[in-house]
């Protein structure tokens, strides 16, 4: 049973925007650590951003920070990523990833167990 599900990915031009979803029908994610990743082709998972249960700290890879955000849509029970600006270069598979383990999050891969089967983006003319 898929816990984590992506959605919201797509094609778009350079400067343009998408709103990455990562939803869940049985685990309460405002309880949970999220924490977004991306894996290009040919290259390694690199995580972009994550925030924390009760929201104590956002992070931001300094390759997205100032173009992403991260937020919660408690109601929804799920967390978005506003995309703005994309880069040919933010073309990947996104990935989100839960962890109750910790009070404040962390972008490295190894503080999560629960994953998605990833959201393709892609970012060309």
């Amino acid at each position: 049973q898929e816990q984590l599900v992506e959605s919201g990915g797509g094609l778009v031009q350079p400067g343009g925007s998408l709103r990455l979803s990562c939803a869940s029908s049985d685990v309460t994610l405002e309880d949970y650590a999220i924490g977004w990743f991306r894996q290009a082709p040919g290259k390694e998972r690199e995580g972009i951003s994550c925030i924390s249960p009760e929201d104590r700290n956002t992070i931001y890879a300094d390759s997205v920070k100032g173009r992403f955000t991260i937020s919660r849509d408690n109601a929804g029970n799920a967390v978005l990523l506003q995309m703005n600006n994309l880069e040919p270069q933010d073309t990947a598979v996104y990935y989100c990833a839960a962890s109750s383990r910790y009070h404040y999050c962390s972008i490295s891969q190894h503080s999560y167990n629960l994953w998605g089967r990833g959201t393709q983006v892609f970012v060309t003319n």
